[in-house]
């Protein structure tokens, strides 16, 4: 039997499997009792941080790969695994001995985005926009150092804008990004202005830190920010922010164009539209 036999990754662990099929067979330390000295809520936590690496798993992981990049005992993972199994928040591919997140977790997050208005109340103000651009239009909140994609309404074109909800993308090399930094409070901005890793996904992003916050400040002074290809080759978007009652942006609507369709120029032109469609979210969506 091969290490990747015993490892338990031919066998879902949500079921049962043979007495060789263990973590200890594989030479994997097996936490005894007095070894664990976790507390439940510890658990709790590396369950759910298991969830979040599965989320940036587009094709699923093994037990391995995953136990790997949490930095867990093997048994410790394949036991969480099982639990999330069995629960339905994750679901067990056997022909590619991989785990995905599983359908609870999609039930879940629309439970989230109905509750914050994305779905409901979002989407039809996201597809006017769309109907008068022809584009993709997309809502995107700040999730610590990324944006997140909670609404998209794509074009009729056949060309398609990849950031689907729940994609977490880059701050500093997207205008969804941008605009949600040059729009935060005083002390949030400032501190990504510090701290947000510039890392480059294209030849054209923002790498130097004075080059970004001199962005950021162009940025507060039009009231919209660009991407041209920054964050992806062939594609450029605007954004504009979605301010809350005090100012600040809760979060940002941009409309996302390859670059062979609208020129810079062409798609600047759409600011307006955007701006009435942030004031209509503004007023209809519960600024949390």
């Amino acid at each position: 039997m091969s290490v990747k036999e015993a490892t338990g990754e031919d066998a879902s662990p949500g079921t049962p499997v043979a007495a060789a099929d263990t973590p200890a067979e594989a030479g994997v330390p097996v936490e005894t009792k007095s070894a664990k000295g976790e507390s439940r809520t510890d658990m709790v936590g590396k369950a759910l941080g298991l969830l979040v690496l599965l989320g940036d798993e587009p094709r699923g992981a093994s037990a391995a790969e995953i136990s790997r990049r949490a930095d867990l005992p093997f048994s410790t993972t394949y036991r969480l695994l099982g639990s999330l199994t069995r629960d339905g928040f994750v679901d067990y591919e056997p022909d590619g001995r991989r785990y995905h997140l599983g359908l609870r977790i999609f039930q879940l997050g629309q439970r989230v985005s109905n509750h914050h208005g994305f779905a409901g109340t979002a989407l039809p103000i996201l597809r006017r926009v769309t109907e008068e651009t022809g584009e993709a239009t997309i809502l995107s909140v700040r999730d610590g150092m990324h944006h997140l994609t909670v609404n998209k309404v794509d074009g009729p074109q056949t060309f398609r804008v990849t950031s689907d909800p729940g994609f977490l993308g880059a701050l500093h090399t997207t205008s969804v990004g941008k605009a949600l930094v040059a729009f935060a409070e005083d002390e949030d901005r400032e501190r990504l202005l510090e701290e947000l890793p510039l890392e480059p996904l294209t030849a054209l992003s923002i790498t130097d830190r004075d080059a970004f916050r001199a962005e950021i400040e162009k940025v507060r002074r039009q009231g919209y920010a660009v991407m041209d290809e920054e964050n992806e080759l062939g594609m450029r978007a605007v954004a504009v922010p979605v301010f809350n009652s005090q100012g600040t942006a809760f979060a940002s609507l941009a409309t996302a164009v390859p670059v062979f369709r609208l020129s810079m120029e062409a798609l600047v032109a759409l600011v307006p539209l955007l701006q009435a469609a942030a004031v209509e979210l503004s007023a209809r969506l519960p600024q949390r």
